[in-house]
C-alpha cells in the first residue's frame, strides 16, 4: 500500500493543490494520511477542508484546527497566529466547524500512530529534541510514529540498542531496519526550515521505502490572497522565504 503524508495545510490552497499534482505524477496513493492543522494562517481555509474530505484523508487534530472552533484558548499563540485563528473562526461555516471538532487526537493504521504535536501531547507538544523524541517512544506502540506541527522535516530513529538519533529528514529513507522512528515530514501549506516548497511524504509499505518530495508552488497567488484578506502581513512574507 503506498500513503501520502501530509500536515500543516495552513489554509494554503495553491501549496495544497501543489502537492496534490505532484502525489498524482509519482503515481498516487492508495490513501492519504493528514497530520492535523488543516487551517489557520492562509487565507483559503473552507477549500482546504473541502478538500481534505472530498479526498477522504485519514486526519486527526492540530492546534490551529481547535482554535479555530474554539476549542483551544489562544493565548499562548503569537498575535498573529491569533489573528488568523479569530479571522478563520469567522470565516467557517458550521459544516466545517463540525467536521474539525470530528477529528481524533490520534490514530493508528497498520504500523503507524498519527498524530500533530507528538503521541503523548498530540495537540500542542513540539519534538524538537532527542530529549523529547525519547519521552515520546514510550507513549506509542507501533514501530513508526508520523507527527507535524513544527513545520520542520526531521526524523528520530531509536535503534536496538536505545540509542536516539535526530538527523534531518532525507530525500529517501528505508524502513527495512528493526528501529523504532519518530518522523516529522514537514509543512504542506507554510514550510519553516529555509526552502519555500510545499513537504510532503509518499510511503510505499511494499518496498519500506518513504520518500521525502519538495513541491514549487505559487506562493504569490497565496502571498496576494493573505493581503487582500486583512490577515498580517508578515503570514505572507514568510512564504517566500521558508520561514
Amino acid at each position: 500500500m503506498r500513503s501520502a503524508v501530509i500536515a500543516d495545510i495552513h489554509s494554503n490552497l495553491e501549496a495544497f493543490q501543489a502537492v496534490l499534482r505532484d502525489l498524482e505524477e509519482q503515481g498516487g496513493a492508495d490513501e492519504i494520511w493528514c497530520l492535523g492543522d488543516i487551517v489557520g494562517y492562509g487565507p483559503d481555509p473552507r477549500a482546504c477542508i473541502q478538500l481534505v474530505r472530498q479526498l477522504q484523508c485519514r486526519c486527526v487534530a492540530g492546534n490551529h484546527d481547535w482554535a479555530a472552533i474554539g476549542k483551544l484558548d489562544t493565548s499562548a499563540f503569537n498575535l498573529e497566529a491569533a489573528a488568523a485563528a479569530q479571522w478563520t473562526a469567522a470565516a467557517l461555516q458550521k459544516l466545517d466547524v463540525d467536521f474539525l471538532a470530528g477529528l481524533p487526537l490520534t490514530l493508528q493504521v497498520d504500523d503507524f500512530t498519527l498524530a500533530h504535536g507528538s503521541p503523548r501531547a498530540p495537540i500542542w507538544e513540539y519534538v524538537l529534541s532527542v530529549q523529547s523524541a525519547r519521552a515520546n517512544f514510550a507513549a506509542f506502540d507501533t514501530r513508526f510514529c508520523l507527527i507535524g506541527h513544527s513545520h520542520s522535516p526531521l526524523l528520530f530513529e531509536l535503534d536496538s540498542r536505545n540509542s536516539c538519533r535526530e538527523q534531518r529528514l532525507p530525500e529517501q529513507l528505508s524502513l527495512k531496519t528493526d528501529s523504532r522512528f519518530i518522523i516529522n515530514c514537514g509543512s504542506v501549506g507554510q514550510p519553516r526550515d529555509g526552502d519555500p516548497r510545499a513537504s510532503y511524504a509518499i510511503i510505499d509499505a511494499g518496498q519500506a521505502i518513504l520518500w521525502h518530495r519538495r513541491v514549487v508552488y505559487d506562493f504569490r497567488t497565496t502571498q496576494e490572497k493573505i493581503l487582500d484578506a486583512d490577515l498580517p502581513a508578515r503570514l505572507a512574507s514568510r512564504l517566500s522565504v521558508g520561514w
